[in-house]
């Protein structure tokens, strides 16, 4: 009889221990971009979002071309990304659905503090660009389809200039931390989102020349990945963290994230849905 009740028992705990176990699991996971990750943002964010709901986000931090990309094949339950155009494509196409405003900040040249350029204090960011190249002076460009590097070929554009046909032009297919890196190493100028720079430790003779033109604006996007992608999207978790991210709460978290006293993301006021 004793070994009969401790067979049920061990079959009851059994039972048991799927549920269990796929609560402890409760997770979506989210594509996004090396700023949010490199910055610190997430590692601020998700315990308090864990916290509010259960729900862990386990993010693929990428460029925002790939994290697009990832989203398209239905390889993630949402999207925080940073390249309005690409994200409403995105949407455009099917691959995603209720995309919302969520936070901005800026971009910023960084460069040498001997400034070659002379770009320095210049408010035009487009002048800037124009500048660098007129003087040949090293660029360090991520090159890997992020939402930084898809403004940075805006600026080029919009200043008439083809950096590639320059050697000192450097693509180097990296995030924005190991860009940062080869930009300190080489003396060179770099297009940074704000909170990345300001997180950078390994500045060397970096500093920041250039910042507050309009054109510099980077807003941030929450999209949910269609949930005809398949069975396999948490579209329920999702949208749990969708509407959590675009909440009071969540506005709340992310004005509260700052580097030595700086606030380097702005939540959208009222988060409004496009």
């Amino acid at each position: 009889m004793i070994a009969r009740r401790i067979v049920v028992a061990a079959a009851l705990v059994g039972a048991a221990l799927p549920g269990a176990l796929r609560a402890q699991e409760r997770f979506i996971t989210l594509a996004s971009t090396t700023s949010t990750e490199q910055s610190g943002l997430f590692r601020h964010l998700i315990p308090i979002f864990r916290e509010d709901t259960g729900i862990d986000v386990r993010v693929v931090a990428v460029g925002t071309g790939q994290a697009l990309a990832i989203g398209a094949r239905g390889d993630a339950d949402a999207l925080l990304v940073h390249d309005r155009a690409g994200e409403d494509k995105f949407v455009a196409d099917g691959h995603g659905i209720d995309r919302r405003d969520v936070m901005h900040n800026d971009f910023v040249i960084a460069g040498p503090a001997s400034d070659p350029a002379g770009i320095k204090g210049v408010k035009d960011a487009r002048e800037a660009f124009r500048r660098i190249a007129a003087a040949k002076a090293p660029f360090a460009s991520r090159g890997d389809d992020s939402g930084t590097h898809r403004m940075e070929l805006r600026l080029w554009k919009a200043a008439a200039i083809d950096p590639r046909s320059d050697p000192s032009y450097r693509e180097l297919g990296s995030g924005m931390g190991p860009t940062l890196n080869t930009a300190a190493g080489l003396d060179a100028y770099v297009l940074s989102d704000r909170a990345t720079w300001a997180s950078f430790q390994n500045r060397q003779n970096l500093v920041l020349l250039v910042a507050g033109d309009p054109a510099l604006f980077n807003p941030y996007g929450s999209i949910l990945v269609n949930p005809a992608k398949g069975p396999h999207i948490k579209a329920a978790e999702a949208r749990i963290w969708h509407e959590w991210l675009t909440s009071g709460r969540g506005r709340a978290a992310i004005a509260g994230f700052k580097i030595q006293g700086e606030q380097l993301f702005f939540p959208s006021a009222a988060a409004p849905r496009a």
